[in-house]
């Protein structure tokens, strides 16, 4: 087992231990059943699984106050879980961190977490706490995007896309800004260490050119949290999913502008996933798909353009992000405002800007292919970060057995059949470089001829090696 070592991300985390004393003390539950908003919905929709055929009818999820959590509330609001016999308690996550160990340590049945977290909880990452853990769906992909200050800003530096794919700009002027800066204010934070958004920045910064073990410090913040850290320099910038990207620009609270989004840096990527333990699935078995049925449903609504103005308004309540509809709406809806500080328009249509369900026409993918199933080629593709920035020692020569114990993708199909949906006949698929920031494609068949591959890495130059 690895041993957990967080003292290099945690150092500097401004609010983080805040965050986890108010989780320690309790959140409050929202209460059995949908919400007094859609009791009727659910009263009139027809309950398919008899409660009492389940191993367990009423169960605890966790939900972190970001606009992800809208295929939970959407669940609970139209009578999805009611419809497969379930009364589901939704308990609000002071953090990522909270959300995944509340799953490890029992407190809760079910909770999404950051891609990355089952995967290495299954190879004991360091950061991340080793437990027979796996992933139920994924609920959705992109919804995330980067975030750098004012000063930043006005260093020259600009959203990604005003670059026009020249990374060797990029890193002039980023390694410029952060060559700048005492030690210590050479901080970018995220939501949890040793998952996809930590891997992003340093993927970001090494395909330009700037080492991230060098150049500057990750940190852990709760995404309630990140809005105020940058405005009092606790960070210069930080990755989160929305609505807290929006929340920051010019003419909201002014703090920052949106560099890029997470599909800028891979484009399909998975964001979150349902996690549950092991045991959960094998003493629950009928609970569990209940569960996944219900997300699945609910992901098929949030997906639907035409119920994505409705979303927004219900995932506004205080119960879950309490933020204002022109906050949550934007990643939603598709009508994203990278902000600036220059008074131009920003603007851009992105109808991929969160995806639940239905995947784009021009995003690569077979037949059966869509945002909820669960690729093992992409959990393997997590296992080669953890590796590339020294998180485990060797990339594990048991990798696809471990990608498959954490990502459940043999009992997704089964589940999704019953629902009538088609999934790819296949576990893997390589992923082109068109995807990618950097051009470079990930062959899933060779993980440790990818990884040695990248000229920035941790312990370069020696090579990897399977472990």
């Amino acid at each position: 087992m690895t041993t957990i070592n967080r003292r290099s991300l945690l150092q500097g985390a401004v609010g983080f231990t805040a965050g986890l004393a108010a989780s320690a003390c309790g959140q409050a539950l929202r209460p059995s059943g949908p919400p007094a908003s859609g009791a009727a919905q659910a009263a009139n929709i027809e309950q398919v699984v008899d409660p009492a055929s389940l191993e367990r009818s009423h169960i605890k999820v966790g939900y972190v106050p970001v606009n992800d959590c809208a295929p939970f509330a959407i669940a609970q609001a139209k009578g999805f879980f009611h419809k497969y016999g379930l009364t589901v308690t939704l308990n609000r996550e002071a953090s990522w961190g909270t959300s995944r160990d509340g799953v490890i340590f029992g407190r809760l049945d079910a909770s999404p977490v950051v891609s990355g977290a089952v995967t290495n909880a299954r190879v004991g990452a360091e950061g991340a706490p080793q437990a027979p853990m796996c992933a139920a769906l994924t609920i959705h992909r992109h919804g995330n995007a980067m975030t750098m200050n004012r000063a930043m800003w006005d260093s020259g530096l600009r959203p990604w896309r005003e670059y026009e794919g020249d990374l060797e700009a990029f890193g002039r002027d980023f390694r410029g800004y952060f060559d700048g800066l005492p030690s210590a204010q050479k901080v970018w934070a995220t939501v949890l260490s040793s998952a996809i958004y930590e891997y992003f920045i340093r993927y970001l910064s090494a395909a330009a050119g700037v080492d991230p073990i060098e150049t500057f410090r990750i940190i852990v913040s709760p995404p309630p949290q990140m809005v105020s850290n940058i405005r009092i320099g606790a960070m210069q910038a930080y990755m989160v999913a929305e609505p807290w990207n929006t929340r920051a620009i010019s003419g909201n609270e002014d703090v920052g502008f949106t560099f890029a989004h997470g599909k800028e840096v891979w484009r399909g990527h998975p964001d979150r996933v349902l996690a549950v333990m092991e045991d959960f699935i094998n003493e629950n078995p009928k609970t569990y798909r209940s569960l996944v049925k219900a997300m699945i449903e609910a992901c098929r609504y949030c997906d639907d353009p035409a119920n994505r103005t409705e979303v927004a308004e219900i995932i506004s309540d205080r119960s879950f992000t309490g933020a204002k509809p022109k906050f949550t709406e934007p990643a939603l809806v598709g009508n994203y405002n990278y902000g600036g500080f220059d008074g131009k328009s920003r603007t851009v249509q992105m109808p991929d800007s969160t995806i639940f369900f239905d995947l784009p026409e021009d995003l690569p993918h077979p037949p059966g292919d869509h945002s909820t199933f669960m690729w093992s080629s992409q959990s393997i593709w997590l296992m080669t970060q953890a590796t590339r920035w020294g998180q485990i020692e060797e990339f594990p020569a048991d990798a696809e057995a471990k990608a498959h114990q954490a990502w459940r993708t043999d009992l997704y199909r089964e589940i999704a059949g019953e629902m009538g949906i088609d999934c790819p006949a296949e576990d893997y698929k390589v992923e082109p470089g068109e995807l990618f920031i950097d051009g470079i494609a990930y062959d899933p068949s060779d993980p440790v001829g990818y990884l040695n591959g990248f000229e920035i890495r941790a312990k370069r130059p020696q090579r990897i090696f399977m472990g």
